[in-house]
């Protein structure tokens, strides 16, 4: 048997929820217990919709994998993350945001350099970038903030290499992907920060046409949008998404991913020891997992009715899928609130699941395994120059992470 309930909105839970004082690195207490006493219920958000709340590993999956669950968020009851992405929803869409077939008509177009093979070629240039900026940051003062001099830096030079976009220029598309991914951006702010990235982009594909280059946005615009299967427009905002996802996320997940590693001396001495990239990489998973950096949740809408888990889905009702403690499942997860590099963690859902998972997982993984591997190898005492209590989490991000991380060695 199977219910819709009609929620009185003012006894549905927040998402998202606040962690609990001093536990940085685990879900919100209230979403756990929400986890534990269903598979699927209501969620209260910003707007005072009442979305479905996911909580479950196997219903992540199983539904973000459902045809029928939508990612469109032009759709009536998508379940916006904030005013600002309510409002940017139809100003530069990309794929991400599309379903089936346009989705997969349009990802095809930059799956390639994304591939394994592509990427594991791609691993000893990332190793180089890796060196000189541990030489540059053990050459210079200290204490020194990682995020500027290491977490940052280390995949926005990756990506542009990438995309051909020149990393002389990081400080403007930095500053402005800052402003797309915090909760509290104005939306006036938001969608003007938004407009100049996708004109840059733009900019770029125009010269990439009369000067191309051996890069992502040169087969943009050389292949794609001189054959007409895409505008300018187009291409310019599928640039924007693959910049600004190609280094925001990864530089979150190197800074948050060492304080975690120093905060677990345990872990960390086994990492800093190995000399098998298997561990490393098992590594990377286990982080992955443990952190669970996006921290809105995935968001989709139903297309039709679907009965799951004891309920009814609506039709235009929208769906939150709170990988956070999806991936701290202990039906899934043996001692899911243990950082444990030995476990097999290549079970999380950290970058989705199913037509919409990570395109740039690949490079993501790779990014990680050098800069861990490398940053404590080259630094064995590295060591956090304030307490861990004093560190500015992003609590009002859409990603979390750190804004500073003031280490010393």
């Amino acid at each position: 048997m199977t219910t819709s309930l009609e929620p009185e909105r003012s006894a549905q839970p927040e998402y998202p929820a606040p962690r609990a004082q001093g536990c940085p690195f685990d879900p919100s207490p209230r979403i756990r217990e929400l986890q534990e006493q269903a598979s699927i219920t209501r969620t209260s958000l910003w707007d005072g919709s009442t979305p479905w709340l996911v909580t479950r590993h196997e219903d992540f999956r199983a539904l973000l994998a459902d045809p029928r669950v939508s990612a469109d968020p032009t759709r009536a009851g998508y379940p916006s993350t904030t005013p600002a992405m309510l409002a940017r929803r139809t100003q530069a869409r990309s794929f991400i945001s599309m379903d089936d077939p346009d989705h997969a008509r349009l990802r095809r177009m930059v799956t390639a350099p994304f591939a394994i093979k592509r990427i594991e070629a791609m691993r000893s240039a990332i190793q180089r970038i890796v060196d000189g900026l541990l030489n540059d940051l053990l050459a210079g003062p200290k204490p020194v903030d990682l995020v500027q001099a290491f977490a940052l830096p280390m995949p926005s030079l990756v990506i542009c290499e990438l995309l051909g976009v020149p990393y002389e220029d990081h400080g403007f598309f930095q500053q402005n992907s800052r402003l797309l991914v915090k909760r509290d951006t104005p939306t006036e702010d938001a969608l003007a920060a938004q407009q100049r990235l996708v004109d840059y982009i733009d900019d770029l594909l125009g010269r990439k046409l009369t000067d191309p280059g051996d890069d992502l946005l040169t087969d943009l615009a050389t292949q794609r949008v001189r054959a007409g299967e895409l505008t300018r427009r187009e291409a310019a905002a599928m640039g924007m998404l693959l910049l600004v996802a190609g280094h925001e996320t990864t530089a979150n997940m190197i800074a948050l991913g060492t304080v975690a590693l120093l905060e677990h001396p345990d872990q960390l001495t086994l990492l800093r020891e190995t000399e098998d990239p298997k561990l490393v990489a098992g590594a990377v998973e286990e982080l992955l997992r443990y952190l669970t950096i996006v921290h809105m949740g995935r968001r989709r809408v139903a297309l039709a009715d679907i009965e799951y888990g004891g309920v009814t889905i609506r039709a235009g009702e929208g769906i939150v899928f709170a990988g956070e403690v999806g991936n701290r499942d202990p039906e899934v997860f043996a001692d899911p609130d243990r950082l444990d590099i030995t476990r097999d963690a290549r079970r999380h859902v950290a970058f989705g699941f199913g037509v919409h998972q990570c395109l740039g997982q690949p490079l993501a993984r790779v990014e990680l395994q050098v800069a861990y591997a490398s940053l404590f190898r080259r630094i064995p005492t590295l060591s956090l120059a304030t307490s861990v209590d004093e560190l500015p989490f992003k609590h009002d991000g859409q990603v979390y992470g750190v804004y500073e991380l003031p280490v010393t060695w």
